[in-house]
């Protein structure tokens, strides 16, 4: 029993779900989102609910029914509010500034390193030491924010280094004097 592909997912007002096949389209007011779901799941629409139901109880299509679920759950929250994640520059001199679409982050290298917006993902920087990466899908807005944290991740001795707001980074003990 899939206690997470089993819960509906209702339709919030400007949201419409097209199903063709394995194919599902979800348009609200910030975009499109389409995705092809596996064979083994299907997906319904009745009355502004959108329901999905696997066709056995073997162990990977119990799997991919919470999965499809999530997937579409994610799909329509995003083309009606979107997702964010923000990032934080901890250091000194550690700074990031928009350049057109992109952004230039300078974290302790010899060199400002440029990272470049995909589509359907943008960059916001209120300030120096704060970016914040928006989009309708979920997973690119994940993934970017994770490349961008990979260019210099926190490290566990002073903190520096790009982190998410909410990210806790523990600290380790420095060299004991003598």
């Amino acid at each position: 029993m899939s206690r997470i592909g089993n819960n509906p997912i209702t339709l919030p007002s400007g949201v419409d779900v097209s199903i063709d096949g394995p194919s599902v389209t979800v348009k609200g007011p910030k975009g499109t989102l389409e995705r092809s779901l596996h064979n083994a799941v299907t997906a319904t629409l009745d009355d502004g609910v959108l329901t999905v139901t696997r066709v056995d109880d073997q162990r990977e299509n119990r799997a991919l029914h919470g999965l499809s679920r999530a997937l579409l759950a994610n799909m329509v929250e995003g083309v009606s509010d979107g997702f964010k994640k923000e990032l934080q520059l901890v250091g000194v001199g550690y700074r990031a500034a928009l350049k057109g679409k992109n952004i230039e982050v300078q974290v302790g290298f010899s060199h400002p390193v440029l990272v470049e917006a995909t589509e359907g993902v943008d960059f916001e920087v209120p300030e120096p030491t704060k970016i914040i990466v928006s989009g309708i899908d979920k997973e690119k807005v994940g993934q970017v924010a994770a490349n961008i944290r990979r260019i210099r991740p926190p490290e566990p001795y002073k903190g520096k280094g790009i982190r998410y707001v909410d990210e806790h980074v523990r600290k380790k003990a420095g060299k004991a004097g003598v």
